[in-house]
């Protein structure tokens, strides 16, 4: 998330209402905390409660960001900049960690970005679970306007940076 922040910045396309960067990766790092246990039947909606479980709050900003990644759930559709890319990137870092996982290394730094968008653009089979349509909106210029390979770059280069964070 912060990447795309960054991107979108370095664009000129974030304006002075924009969500400041670190409310963009604190919600890209939450934003899935409450999809096990007690709450996987509610999330995202709970996101706010588990984190309250460990003394920890959130602003009403950052909730709305985790929020906008299933609106179809939460009745949160995205409407920021910030809503949009938590939307478009959800399922995409999947497909390119499974990208990974097909590599003999199983190394995100050996994954290359003609790999991700081949199996993105023309291998629907694989990562099936990838909410394609969603990932794609990235490209409409009245959400991101960022087009589909340039965001699969941005996400694939951001990954491989905390590649040994993440343990891939």
């Amino acid at each position: 998330m912060g990447a795309i922040h960054d991107y979108l910045q370095a664009q000129g396309s974030l304006d002075a209402n924009s969500e400041m960067r670190e409310e963009w990766t604190l919600a890209g790092l939450i934003h899935d905390i409450d999809y096990s246990g007690e709450f996987k039947t509610d999330h995202p909606k709970k996101t706010r409660e588990v984190l309250v479980k460990y003394g920890l709050e959130i602003s009403d900003t950052v909730e709305a960001i985790v929020k906008a990644h299933a609106p179809e759930i939460t009745g949160v559709q995205p409407k920021t900049k910030a809503q949009w890319a938590i939307n478009c990137v959800d399922s995409l870092t999947g497909l390119i960690t499974a990208v990974a996982y097909v590599y003999p290394t199983k190394k995100l730094i050996d994954v290359k970005l003609s790999s991700v968008v081949k199996r993105f653009l023309k291998e629907p089979k694989f990562a099936s679970g990838t909410r394609r349509e969603q990932v794609a909106m990235c490209a409409k210029t009245e959400t991101l306007n960022i087009p589909i390979e340039k965001f699969i770059e941005i996400n694939l280069l951001a990954m491989q940076a905390v590649a040994s964070e993440i343990g891939l």
